[in-house]
């Protein structure tokens, strides 16, 4: 077992250095003053220490029991009962022994996206709930909390106050010239960048990156920063231990650039960071950036980390390199680019493009890890492909999904042109079939996805709407007009419990098999996100993934067929050895045959 990466708040002096560095990047020569409100902000609003003395502190960040749901606080619905009280009911009665941590996606009162367009950050929506029931859950599970800070909602009292030209709202939002040249902007839609709006000191258009809903925020502005400092201080005192930095990669704006990653927003994260460490020491910071693979990983900051230490060696002082004033980011990145390469991977029957993914992985340092994941409330990432599959397979593999049922949803390019930005689909019904269409494999291939997932290094989360095979919400889109609404059923709880009850579904049959796997999972040591993994060769119809060793020897074996076809498994390193399986118990060899779809975790029996 691999030494836990323990957090360690840090001290006031060291707080207030590495804080007044990452503000100077940020204001320039204001930095002393916006420094001075922080620390006041801090001291009045920061969690409590526990009444006992005990210090998260002393907490590992993470472990194998690490394993994560991911729901609308509305997934389930049980007639007038409140829908966060019934979520956290299910979770106790169908999944007490099944996962550790509860993303719970935005629950605050909202306009569109089905809350990502925040009306008001520190209320939850009625027709949920209230605060009580949000602590309660997270009283039973590591709480996941959305930070939506790259915009707002037009229903907000900022944007009420900007149209009304008070304070506060009046210098929070991106006033621009529609005749700027914007044309560098990294675009994730095609619609307008600029929104017209009539105030009290006639039209302005105002940046919106998303939709003309979701007016972004101006972070140039100190005031912007110290109101969601004050609103994460806010979700840590109500229970969550996971804040999620929502399109955080759009964060700050500079006209002539492509306004996505800039230096400053890599700012703002190791400045969050910073403050976490230091009032909350164990709760994680997840950034959410849907983009190409090298840029995503770039929110670990290693990088930075790495040009920081040779300046140190240089000055003669190696000693230091282990300094927690060293600028760190994100404790965890998504793993966007796994979701369409396991898509390729299963409908296309070859394994070669997603093991030389694996491959390319960099080994992280203690306290950096993956969030993997199939299917989530959005769609499936097509930009993550970028660099990995040549166009005419990603065009493939979109008009698939389209037989399947799904759709595509587009971005518009820095030359004006549509691409393809995400694919809309529910994870079950995109295992439909294969390229040569629909066929009977559907559940056995869905779970091999799953089960391959759990096995890779880094915390496993599943979207509910995965866990119950759900199938493509059609009507829910339809009502709705928003292609992503295809995703984000809303169930109702009696019609979900027959359905779970009943043997020959495929909601008991995807529901029954995902939870087991999570139950033994959670209990295998080599599945510590910290424990190494290694891609054995294989042919591309397998994906064979070695996780450790550990102290004692124990290796695992996660094997995959991912094909319709049995494969014969022809592991030499099957016969240097007993191998059981961790699921059944069953021995198994080289000269043995894994059935299509078949997935296997072996474990050597010296472990």
């Amino acid at each position: 077992m691999p030494t836990p990466s323990l957090s360690t708040p840090l001290a006031a002096d060291a707080f207030r250095e590495r804080a007044h560095r990452h503000l100077h990047h940020l204001y320039g020569p204001r930095a002393d003053e916006v420094l001075r409100r922080l620390l006041t902000l801090l001291a009045h609003q920061a969690p409590e220490t526990p009444s006992n003395g005990e210090t998260p502190a002393a907490r590992p960040l993470w472990s194998e029991h690490d394993q994560w749901l991911i729901a609308y606080g509305d997934s389930l619905l049980d007639g007038d009962r409140a829908p966060l009280e019934v979520l956290d009911d299910f979770l106790a009665g169908r999944l007490a022994k099944t996962f550790s941590g509860l993303h719970l996606l935005p629950f605050f009162p909202w306009s569109s996206d089905d809350g990502f367009s925040v009306i008001h950050y520190r209320e939850v929506d009625p027709q949920l709930g209230d605060w009580h029931q949000v602590r309660q859950l997270a009283s039973h599970h590591d709480l996941g909390v959305d930070l939506v800070l790259n915009h707002v909602s037009r229903e907000s009292l900022w944007f009420a106050d900007y149209l009304g030209g008070n304070l506060p709202g009046r210098d929070y939002f991106i006033e621009m010239d529609p005749d700027s040249d914007l044309s560098a902007v990294v675009r994730p839609r095609s619609s307008p960048l600029l929104v017209k709006v009539p105030t009290r000191r006639g039209p302005r258009h105002l940046w919106a990156t998303f939709s003309e809903d979701q007016i972004d925020l101006n972070f140039a502005n100190p005031d912007v920063l110290l109101e969601f400092v004050g609103i994460l201080l806010f979700y840590l005192c109500q229970g969550a231990r996971v804040i999620r930095l929502d399109a955080i990669a759009y964060l700050w704006k500079e006209v002539g650039t492509s306004c996505i990653h800039l230096p400053q927003t890599h700012e703002v994260v190791r400045l969050l960071r910073a403050i976490v460490d230091h009032v909350a020491p164990g709760a994680l910071i997840l950034t959410e950036t849907n983009v190409p693979h090298r840029e995503n990983i770039s929110y670990f900051g290693l990088e930075r980390q790495g040009l920081e230490r040779q300046g140190l060696e240089r000055q003669g002082l190696e000693g230091l390199e282990e300094d927690a004033t060293l600028p760190d980011e994100a404790h965890l990145v998504y793993q966007f680019p796994l979701p369409p390469l396991l898509l390729h991977t299963f409908t296309s029957g070859e394994a070669g493009t997603l093991a030389a993914w694996l491959k390319s992985l960099p080994a992280l340092p203690p306290g950096c890890s993956f969030l993997n994941f199939t299917a989530s409330h959005d769609g499936i990432g097509v930009r993550p492909l970028e660099g990995w599959l040549p166009h005419h397979e990603v065009d493939a593999l979109l008009e698939l999904m389209h037989r399947f049922g799904g759709f595509v949803s587009m971005r518009t390019r820095d030359d004006g042109e549509d691409s393809p930005y995400e694919i809309n689909i529910t994870w079950f019904d995109a295992m439909k079939g294969t390229r040569r269409g629909a066929d009977p494999w559907q559940v056995p291939r869905f779970l091999c996805s799953q089960q391959l997932m759990l096995g890779l290094q880094g915390i496993p989360a599943l979207y509910l709407h995965a866990l119950t095979g759900t199938l493509n919400d059609l009507e829910g889109m339809e009502r709705s007009g928003r292609l992503r609404s295809i995703n984000r059923h809303r169930w109702d709880l009696g019609a979900l419990e027959r359905l779970l009850d009943s043997p020959h579904t495929s909601t008991h049959q995807a529901f029954t098999a995902l939870t087991r796997l999570l139950e033994v999972r959670r209990d295998e040591p080599c599945f510590h996100p910290d424990v190494s993994q290694r891609v054995i060769e294989t042919p591309a119809t397998l994906l064979v993934v070695e996780r450790g060793p550990l102290g004692d020897g124990r290796r695992l074996l996660a094997i995959h067929n991912v094909t319709d076809r049995p494969q014969p498994l022809g592991l030499a390193a099957l016969d240097e050895a007993d191998w059981r399986d961790r699921l059944g118990g069953e021995t198994w060899r080289a000269e043995d045959t894994l059935p299509p779809y078949g997935a296997l975790w072996l474990i050597n029996s010296g472990g």
